[in-house]
């Protein structure tokens, strides 16, 4: 093992890493062309840069070391459901998360000589141009900058004091506030999430 620890003329090695750079395009194209664009949130980019970056490395040595496919969905499942309980995410954020995760796949399983190399370039491409076409069909686009945070007051949270809400907010925060969303109420704590959207 010692003698091969420096070498790295294997021609899996260059194959993976040269999928790897294919990969980071359509992740690229997917992610800041497609979801920045539309989403504006900044926040979320690296998680599903980095999320499709190791995903797509442990697929790639899953093959090599010949490991049932199942368990790589498996443990890209785990990973999604992980994800998943740590933030909320809504179902624009998940559908972009399962794209991420099936380009990563996709482009870390070696198929030659099984597929034709331009088929995946068209699979990847499918991917992101259906997510370009809905977002552009069924999505408005946002006017103003958005972030989440955490906001104490509850009682400004019933729809009648709406204009009372985003006064109180700017006054916080010094931004220009021009709309909230409610993302989640926690009632034990008497806090809640909330998405503030501004002019910059």
């Amino acid at each position: 093992m010692a003698t091969d620890f420096f070498n790295l003329d294997n021609p899996a090695f260059w194959s993976i890493l040269e999928r790897f750079g294919l990969n980071l395009v359509f992740l690229f194209l997917l992610l800041r062309v497609v979801y920045y664009r539309f989403s504006r949130k900044e926040n979320y980019l690296f998680g599903f840069f980095l999320m499709g970056i190791v995903i797509y490395f442990i697929g790639a040595m899953l093959k090599i070391v010949a490991m049932e496919f199942q368990m790589a969905i498996g443990l890209f499942a785990i990973f999604t459901i992980l994800n998943l309980r740590t933030i909320s995410f809504d179902v624009k954020n998940m559908a972009y998360l399962f794209a991420v995760i099936a380009i990563s796949v996709l482009n870390a399983l070696d198929l030659k000589g099984k597929f034709p190399f331009m088929g995946i370039v068209i699979f990847n491409l499918m991917i992101i141009a259906s997510a370009f076409i809905l977002e552009s069909l069924l999505t408005r686009r946002e006017k103003y900058r958005s972030h989440p945070i955490i906001y104490e007051n509850m009682e400004m949270l019933k729809s009648s004091n709406e204009k009372e809400l985003i006064a109180d907010i700017a006054g916080i925060t010094g931004l220009d506030v021009k709309k909230v969303k409610i993302q989640t109420v926690n009632y034990k704590e008497r806090t809640a999430v909330l998405d503030i959207y501004y002019k910059d």
